[in-house]
């Protein structure tokens, strides 16, 4: 059985943050992860926004963190080397009765701490915005609304974490955890594997079940999935502005949002299932965000469309963050309920976590933590100088694997070779993006599926798009 101070469950954005606040303390820290790779679940399929905050309640743990976690992003954007962009975002009202509405945020905004906040007239909004609809009344500007790549900010945390000492484990999927003399038996795939003195659930959809076996203050997660559509970066100039549309009679509405890659994002609906695994889009799903869409911004060219795909949020029935440690449960700390806004918050949610558990174990800060990252080498970001320089080093950056992202064999070496690497295709593709433009993967599949076989010392039949079962190649044609 292997020792570890703190076992983190879940290696989702809010888990990796986690690991990286830990490994700066002189603590052993281990990540299980069900999954093959980091930001698998919920942290992968979302609208990539970092809240300002104006819309959490005040004096709730979503307000507290939303607003730390969105100053703390932006530090770390540079730090850790991940794709940020703070484009602002307006909230409208298509109706003269929704200044009452825009009045309530803009006051929530300015008792959680967020500065800047205005209500502006729709000729206003129009003037920043021209694509919005002429039935834009009025809209509250958000100026510090920013976006971000939910997969790059998660692989930098944990990149950031290995290096300063935090192991990660994936396909371990956490079937049971018993108390023992003041520390936990953690059990992954039905056998016991680790004594931790630690635990902290990240577990996302499935942090009730981890929360339940050991606490009597039981937990209960709905998931909510979230449906969305991605356009082509041909059109990803139509809003610069994240546009949200104000709750009306006729629902929530949906986003518009430019994404920091270029592209056009609109979603997402809200369905509360009882499957946790249910990520399909559905028909009603499309035709729902995509007509709702349309009353913020009448122009979005859907035959632009390049994909569509699903993600489930954790709603807890209290309706707020559960974090901090189990009144019931000495050492086991929960990071559970993170629904929107959990990408703004999740390092402020490290930071505070790892500092309650560092304080009560009595751990010391390393001195030697390292507090800054290089991310992936982007070809297409390079002047020709620099991609001369790197491909007479090194030919594979010469060798364009994805025609549509410009992503080349040597970029795919370095998603695999990384400190927290890829081992299948969707980890590749959150890393440089490969399979993530126009064709969606029509034209680069076989050749990455060579290199990461190569890569791993594996056959090509068992390369997986994720998890095992996956598999891309059944047997050869004969």
């Amino acid at each position: 059985m292997e020792r570890f101070d703190v076992a983190v469950i879940g290696a989702g954005v809010v888990g990796a943050s986690i690991a990286r606040e830990l490994s700066r303390y002189k603590l052993s820290t281990v990540v299980v992860e069900r999954c093959e790779d980091v930001c698998s679940g919920t942290s992968k399929a979302n609208s990539a926004i970092v809240h300002a905050g104006y819309d959490a309640v005040p004096g709730s743990l979503k307000a507290k963190f939303n607003v730390r976690g969105a100053e703390l992003i932006r530090e770390l954007s540079k730090k850790l080397d991940f794709d940020y962009r703070e484009n602002g975002s307006m909230v409208i009202s298509l109706s003269p009765e929704g200044h009452t509405g825009l009045m309530t945020l803009l006051e929530k905004g300015e008792k959680n701490g967020v500065k800047d906040l205005e209500i502006i007239s729709g000729d206003r909004a129009r003037e920043i915005e021209p694509a919005l609809s002429p039935e834009v009344v009025e809209a509250l500007l958000v100026p510090h609304g920013a976006i971000v790549c939910p997969f790059l900010m998660t692989i930098a945390f944990a990149e950031n974490a290995a290096e300063n000492g935090a192991e990660f484990r994936f396909l371990e999927d956490v079937t049971g955890i018993m108390p023992d003399d003041g520390r936990f038996i953690l059990s992954v795939n039905g056998e016991e594997k680790y004594d931790v003195k630690y635990i902290v659930n990240a577990a996302g959809v499935y942090a009730d079940k981890i929360n339940n076996m050991v606490s009597a203050r039981k937990l209960s997660i709905t998931p909510r999935r979230g449906e969305y559509v991605l356009m082509d970066r041909e059109v990803g100039g139509l809003v610069d502005h994240t546009i949200f549309q104000l709750p009306t009679k006729l629902g929530k509405g949906v986003l518009v949002t430019p994404t920091v890659h270029g592209n056009l994002l609109v979603g997402p609906n809200a369905d509360p299932l009882e499957d946790k695994e249910d990520i399909s889009v559905t028909a009603d799903g499309m035709d729902e965000i995509k007509s709702k869409a349309l009353l913020s911004v009448p122009s979005i060219p859907y035959n632009k469309m390049i994909t569509s795909f699903a993600g489930l949020r954790a709603h807890e029935s209290g309706n707020d963050f559960i974090i901090g440690e189990a009144e019931d449960c000495d050492g086991f700390f929960n990071a559970a309920g993170i629904e929107s806004p959990g990408l703004s918050s999740a390092p402020a949610i490290g930071e505070y976590l790892a500092k309650l558990i560092a304080e009560k174990a009595g751990a010391q800060a390393k001195s030697d933590f390292i507090d800054e990252r290089k991310g992936f080498i982007r070809i297409t970001k390079l002047s020709p100088e620099e991609r001369n320089v790197l491909i007479a080093e090194r030919p594979e950056y010469g060798r364009i694997v994805c025609r549509c992202e410009e992503v080349t064999e040597g970029e795919i070496e370095d998603a695999i070779r990384s400190p927290v690497g890829a081992r299948s295709l969707d980890g590749i593709k959150r890393r440089v993006r490969q399979g993530m433009g126009r064709c969606q993967a029509g034209f680069c599949t076989p050749k990455a599926i060579e290199i990461l076989a190569r890569e791993l010392g594996i056959s090509e039949e068992d390369v997986c798009k994720n998890i095992p079962g996956s598999e891309m190649l059944t047997g050869e044609v004969m």
